[in-house]
């Protein structure tokens, strides 16, 4: 472990020397994620990307891509773009990125059943914005706006996110 990664503790995220409160998916953790079970799902992962809103916010990294108005991220199992971000017209079930609340106007991206999904495991599970404190998510981790644009500008590409059972 180092400092630049990011730990989940039962007090919230510690991420170089700080704790960020933050939520976890309304079924807990879970050491055997599903689809649609709305759990956290244990491990080390790795943040392998960063998205957000240039209409709403600076670039919070130089490596920080844009999500544009077409950009959504498939959540179909059946399907072979699960688990990828694609781009509109898609008639499957999907997730919009660019969505009308602050959710995902920063998103960081773990390789949680990515790049080589299997079906059923989950979609991805992002650190993104709390839709207030402490409520739960789909299996993501949350956070007040102004602690994960902090982390987003702090974290490096090497950073894991460690979550013990």
């Amino acid at each position: 472990m180092t400092p630049d990664d990011l730990v989940l503790t039962p007090l919230g995220l510690r991420f170089q020397g700080r704790r960020y409160p933050c939520a976890i998916g309304r079924g807990g953790l879970s050491s055997c994620k599903r689809e649609g079970d709305g759990a956290t799902p244990s491990g080390t992962h790795r943040i392998v990307g960063m998205l957000y809103r240039p209409d709403r916010m600076a670039r919070p990294a130089d490596w920080a891509v844009p999500i544009g108005p077409s950009d959504i991220w498939s959540d179909d199992p059946d399907h072979e773009d699960y688990n990828l971000m694609i781009r509109k017209p898609y008639s499957y079930s999907h997730e919009v990125l660019r969505r009308a609340d602050p959710l995902y106007d920063l998103i960081l991206i773990t390789d949680w059943n990515w790049p080589y999904a299997h079906p059923g495991k989950g979609s991805c599970i992002f650190l993104h914005q709390w839709r207030r404190p402490h409520y739960p998510t789909e299996g993501c981790i949350a956070f007040r706006r102004d602690h994960l644009i902090e982390i987003a500008q702090n974290i490096r590409l090497q950073s894991r996110l460690i979550v013990r059972p």
